[in-house]
């Protein structure tokens, strides 16, 4: 007697809010031009803070895509979310009617580090200058790291499993990874990602006391990874969310498979010894090949963490050789999020975004701003390369010490 074949996680819908383009379409024309974007920070009561960068979400009005009574209850980081959920179902083509038949059968799971920080801010802020009774009733939520996922679920009246990854900035791909498991077990559908709002007063304060930030006030110079010039990162607002679904119940209502997410492992290192993240990166980039029964040859692009610091931008170059070989130094790399900054939880999200266009237009995106790589890397830079990508290695590392790779498939590499 056959056995019944695997429930198979895909990806059928994008929708993308970054600092270069608030729909997938534009984020992608500006990420394949290699469009930079960071700017100095002129966000009110920011402006005076040593950091002096970051990448700004520009021509995104949450009142054209979210309802008012959603608005006052939220952040701008859930923002973010709803409208890049709403572009994520849209794209999948899974209309309101499908899901309100089968409400059960969508759930809904992301990732957050720096939560709402900007709501938070403004009701303490009445709190102290006017009184408790200028305080609202939806701070007690607002500025959870995990409202995205319940107003999401609420939003659209999904009541499959739902869930929040708390679990560093690599918990972007462990969010996918959670999506993938969830439907393998039983679930249609999961909305996934993460997005983040991290540039406001309250928010960025906190932020000072990471040393993998960058203080460097020129843009063009201020997140240069894998070069003799590398200073930091530069934070950046914005997301993805992604549709993921079995494949089965995609193929029976016609949708379009745009990606398998076939293989994801985690570890955890000790933090800010970036030395230490070689192994841990290492050991988890060979779990995600082991689960997507992927050799190294395979990999036909590597979608880096790309810190900024020197120490941990080398570390990932040994890791990719200790476990690619001589692979390492053929596969290309790219880092896109150097034009846009690195969005904490949602930076892994938006590359994956990235991978699965770049596995359907044929081309690698650049790494904005890097030219003098001094790292053993077919860094790709300067302008798109043209490539057949069928597999793709998306790798992620938190300033805590988490690390996690994903390994996507193109559509048809493994359809059988």
């Amino acid at each position: 007697m056959s056995q019944p074949r695997p429930r198979r996680a895909v990806v059928t819908g994008i929708g993308v809010i970054a600092p270069n383009g608030a729909s997938t379409s534009t984020f992608w024309k500006s990420t394949t031009e290699g469009i930079s974007v960071l700017e100095r920070i002129t966000r009110e009561g920011c402006e005076d803070l040593p950091l002096r960068v970051a990448g700004h979400v520009r021509d995104f009005d949450p009142t054209t895509t979210v309802e008012e009574r959603f608005l006052v209850q939220t952040d701008r980081f859930t923002h973010y979310a709803l409208a890049a959920a709403d572009l994520a179902l849209d794209d999948a083509q899974l209309h309101r009617s499908q899901t309100d038949a089968a409400p059960y059968s969508v759930g809904v799971v992301t990732a957050a580090g720096s939560g709402g920080g900007e709501f938070g801010q403004r009701e303490l802020q009445q709190l102290w200058g006017k009184g408790s009774r200028f305080v609202g009733p939806y701070q007690s939520i607002a500025w959870f790291y995990a409202a995205s996922t319940g107003q999401i679920s609420i939003r659209r009246g999904f009541k499959g499993p739902c869930s929040v990854v708390a679990a560093d900035e690599a918990g972007g791909l462990d969010a996918l990874a959670h999506a993938a498991r969830a439907v393998r077990r039983g679930t249609d559908v999961i909305v996934a990602g993460a997005t983040e709002a991290p540039i406001a007063p309250y928010s960025l304060v906190c932020q000072l006391g990471y040393q993998e930030l960058s203080t460097e006030e020129d843009p063009a110079r201020a997140y240069r990874p894998f070069t003799s010039a590398a200073c930091g990162f530069v934070p950046a607002e914005g997301g993805a969310m992604l549709v993921v679904e079995t494949q089965d119940t995609a193929q029976a209502r016609g949708a379009r498979v745009r990606a398998h997410l076939a293989g994801h492992a985690a570890t955890f290192t000790k933090a800010s010894h970036w030395e230490d993240s070689r192994e841990g990166l290492a050991q988890a980039i060979r779990g995600a090949l082991a689960e997507a029964d992927c050799v190294p040859e395979e990999i036909d692009v590597v979608f880096a963490d790309a810190l900024g610091v020197r120490e941990a931008d080398r570390a990932e170059a040994l890791a990719l050789a200790d476990v690619l070989g001589s692979h390492s130094t053929q596969v290309p790399v790219t880092a896109p999020k150097t034009g846009t900054g690195r969005s904490y939880c949602a930076a892994p999200l938006m590359d994956t975004a990235a991978a699965v266009l770049s596995m359907e237009h044929g081309l690698i995106p650049p790494t904005p701003n890097v030219f003098d790589v001094c790292h053993d890397l077919d860094l790709v830079t300067g302008q798109a390369r043209t490539a057949d990508v069928r597999t793709a290695l998306i790798l992620s590392r938190g300033l805590m010490g988490s690390n996690a790779a994903l390994v996507l498939r193109h559509s048809a590499t493994d359809a059988s």
